[in-house]
């Protein structure tokens, strides 16, 4: 009588499509809130394989334009392959570290092929496992994935450090005045709008003050436009643009652990994103979801672009905006491919100043860190052997930080991992996890509690909130 349709009959909020122009506006959001994020990993990875400002814009839009392929494989999906939920994905920061150990142990013309390489691997050797992964889930608890997220974000920092002084230590400005005020100026100017910004204002805080801090530097006459000026409006990332991938073993293992860590984000994200939008992420999602982001990372060295994984800032927005359609996520994933064929797009964001981009980065890996903390924080630290645990893992994860030489009398193709402080500190703690709370533990009822991702009981952990721009941790699970 009232003329609605039978509840039977009704489309989930998952997969409904909304009028065209909220369907634009509210995938726009989506890109906004990830945008900084997406484009963080190649500015820092290109510089450390000695590429130029032209030729590092041209890997922000291949990175732009990867994101958006492995977003649609996620929300339309086909075959067994995507989660058909609202789902975002991007350019792992848990990558970001090993690769540009790989940058610094090869000469600049083969350490993008050796990475992609690796990259490739890792996708098919993930893509494989996925279906068998979630009875693995149980030895990725919030201790072991806690400790590496916290691990990638302090190993992000001195990154933050040398931009926020000008990023190259030869140039005679390094470390000057102007560059330290302007990346604490901007520091602050993020600090603020977080503070005093609402909504989805407050998301992108990051992004606003990198464009502040932008503006703010034209006058003091360190923003430099020679990338925007050689930049064409319209253009395609070239197959393999930097040479054929090549394939090194220790680069190959240092990026399957990166894998495993994805593929264990990606599994809390799924399972808190369902709970969302009331759709409980089953084994047959997540398999489908971890299917998606392994083809995605496989696909992505193609056009240049690196390992892909979940964007939790971009669940929490899902979570503000009670806005559940995949469809607008996946509009999100296609203006994604439309930034990365326009090579303009990517060089206006090589204008802003390391020393701008420096001071938003303190926040912006800081807040890799705090999300970490905020993982370790339901892990039962005060139970069992949780807390030696972290102790030894992150002791150990932060001796390439604390001691670069550390390892140098070591064997090369060791140091692709041995240099990586989350490789080698995510090894550390999934072995003790395994020795004290799986073959270690003395009995069922005095076996410390994990916190184990697949236990209905326990929350998944808390992800990323930069895996993306937003630039802290998310309200969201809530990966």
């Amino acid at each position: 009588m009232t003329g609605q349709k039978p509840e039977g009959d009704r489309k989930h909020p998952v997969d409904e499509t909304l009028p065209p122009l909220k369907m634009f506006t509210s995938g726009l959001q989506h890109v906004a809130a990830m945008y900084a994020g997406v484009v963080a990993p190649p500015m820092i990875v290109g510089p450390a394989c000695g590429l130029s400002a032209t030729e590092t814009a041209f890997l922000m839009g291949a990175s732009l334009f990867t994101a958006g392929i492995a977003t649609l494989l996620q929300t339309l999906g086909f075959w067994k392959v995507g989660a058909r939920l609202p789902f975002v994905n991007g350019v792992s920061f848990a990558g970001v570290t090993p690769m540009v150990a790989i940058g610094k142990a090869q000469s600049p013309g083969h350490a993008l092929p050796i990475i992609f390489g690796a990259v490739i691997v890792a996708g098919v050797l993930g893509f494989f496992v996925a279906p068998y992964f979630s009875k693995l889930v149980r030895f990725f608890p919030p201790v072991v994935t806690g400790t590496v997220i916290t691990l990638i974000g302090v190993s992000l920092l001195p990154v933050a450090f040398n931009w926020s002084q000008g990023g190259n230590p030869q140039a005679p400005d390094y470390g000057a005045l102007t560059n330290i005020g302007m990346a604490a100026l901007t520091f602050l100017i993020v600090l603020v709008l977080r503070r005093v910004l609402r909504g989805f204002l407050q998301q992108i805080a990051i992004l606003l003050g990198l464009v502040a801090g932008t503006l703010i530097a034209i006058p003091v006459g360190i923003t430099h436009f020679a990338a925007l000026g050689k930049a064409s409006l319209i253009g395609f990332p070239t197959p393999f643009h930097f040479g054929a991938p090549q394939f090194d073993i220790a680069a190959i293992v240092s990026m399957c652990i990166v894998m495993l860590v994805c593929m264990t984000e990606s599994t809390a994200d799924m399972l808190a994103l369902g709970k969302i939008v009331g759709r409980p992420a089953d084994e047959r999602t997540i398999e489908g979801g971890l299917r998606a982001d392994t083809l995605g990372t496989a696909l992505s060295p193609l056009f240049n672009g690196f390992a892909n994984s979940a964007f939790a800032q971009n669940i929490g927005l899902v979570a503000m905006t009670k806005v559940r359609s995949r469809y607008v996520v996946a509009t999100g994933g296609l203006i994604l491919i439309v930034l990365g064929l326009c090579p303009v797009a990517a060089s206006v964001i090589s204008l802003v100043p390391l020393p701008v981009l420096g001071g938003a980065g303190i926040v912006l890996f800081g807040s890799v860190a705090a999300s970490g903390i905020q993982t370790l924080a339901s892990a039962a630290m005060e139970k069992g052997d949780n807390a030696l645990i972290v102790a030894a893992a992150v002791g150990i994860g932060l001796i390439p930080i604390a001691a670069p030489d550390f390892y140098h009398a070591l064997p090369k193709d060791l140091l692709v991992v041995l240099d990586s402080g989350i490789s080698t500190g995510c090894l550390v703690a999934i072995a003790l996890n395994l020795a004290f709370n799986h073959f270690g533990s003395r009995d069922a009822d005095t076996a410390p509690d994990t916190g184990a991702p697949g236990d209905p009981e326990v929350a998944p952990p808390p992800r990323l909130a930069t895996e993306g721009g937003a630039g802290e941790p998310t309200a969201a699970p809530a990966h």
